[in-house]
């Protein structure tokens, strides 16, 4: 119960912080992409705690940016080209892959990782800590 209820946050605060990058970037957002923003903001954090002090800092940028340029394409080709939502479009920018996902925005969640990654960290570690708090309390 304890790992859904920080799954839940995290995807949460995930969610609520890709609509709101959206919302400074673009000026609008979808509601997809809160939720991709809470399922990207997982990822993650798994990556985080799985590269930790283990592997170099580019590697875990490089995993996060593979994940979510998928995840991204993934959701693009679900809502803009089979559901035609039109979400987003980027078939006019440079390397784009069926105008869905492009170089410029994978490099964009490369250099995106690092804060991320370590704010990701913290938050896991903090609420694992709390919740160990609240059972020894209970």
């Amino acid at each position: 119960m304890k790992k859904l209820a920080c799954s839940l946050i995290l995807f949460l605060f995930g969610g609520t912080g890709y609509a709101l990058l959206e919302l400074l970037w673009r000026g609008f957002t979808h509601w997809s992409m809160f939720v991709l923003g809470g399922v990207c903001y997982l990822l993650v954090g798994r990556v985080a705690v799985w590269c930790c002090g283990r592997l170099p800092l580019w590697f875990c940028c490089a995993t996060n940016t593979l994940l979510i340029t998928a995840l991204e394409f993934v959701t693009g080709c679900l809502v803009n080209l089979h559901l035609g939502w039109d979400v987003w479009d980027y078939a006019t920018q440079p390397l784009n892959l069926m105008g869905q996902v492009c170089i410029g925005f994978s490099a964009l969640w490369f250099l995106l990782s690092v804060p991320v990654s370590g704010l990701s960290l913290a938050m896991l570690k903090s609420l694992q800590k709390r919740m160990v708090l609240v059972k020894t309390e209970g």
